[in-house]
């Protein structure tokens, strides 16, 4: 009876060179399924559509994204003195970006205008606030009575001044009961009737 040997299998060998080769092209493929999971592998996206950061006036941002992330993310604040409008955090993703960058808006602080009401009275204002001033009964307003609250965080033109008014009959008052009528603070009323009955007590011991 014949018999027959069969030869036992050797593993295959691989040359060292190649075998170098192999893990960075494994590697290379799982990359390249991600990003063709993900729709990136279109050859009309990279990347780097997403590399130009949209940037701010009067602000600044900071680049939030993950290393290992494809999504870039963006968180925005603004200088001292002005305020954020719009959405703080956006991001970029398969070279659409979530929402337009915010903007930082100037804040200014209540114009002071003395014997004067505003239309609008509060704390601070946003940028392009308009407010109206109305100037308190006898007195006139020198300059404008619109005022905007620009980038610059000031109003403009500059708030204006309400000044009391020289009613007719005024310029030279020497009977008490006008004086009520011609001048504008209390305290100036009370001030002036001592002064006037004062003046009638030394006419009187002039006289006498």
């Amino acid at each position: 009876m014949l018999s027959t040997s069969v030869a036992p299998l050797r593993p295959c060998t691989m040359p060292p060179k190649l075998q170098g080769i192999l893990p960075p092209l494994h590697l290379l493929g799982v990359v390249a399924l991600l990003l063709c999971s993900s729709g990136l592998c279109d050859s009309s996206l990279t990347i780097e559509d997403c590399s130009v950061s949209p940037s701010i006036v009067h602000g600044s941002y900071h680049d939030m994204s993950s290393f290992f992330s494809f999504t870039t993310v963006l968180y925005y604040t603004c200088d001292e003195g002005y305020i954020l409008v719009g959405e703080a955090k956006i991001t970029c993703r398969n070279s659409q970006w979530s929402s337009p960058a915010p903007q930082c808006k100037a804040l200014c602080l209540r114009p002071e205008v003395e014997h004067g009401k505003l239309s609008e009275d509060k704390y601070q204002y946003v940028e392009p606030e308009n407010v109206t001033i109305q100037c308190d009964s006898g007195y006139g307003m020198v300059g404008s009575e619109s005022i905007t609250c620009s980038e610059n965080r000031t109003w403009y033109p500059e708030a204006p001044k309400c000044v009391w008014e020289i009613h007719n009959g005024c310029e030279q008052v020497l009977e008490g009961s006008k004086l009520i009528q011609c001048l504008p603070e209390p305290e100036d009323v009370k001030m002036a009737l001592e002064v006037y009955k004062l003046s009638l007590e030394i006419k009187r011991l002039k006289e006498e």
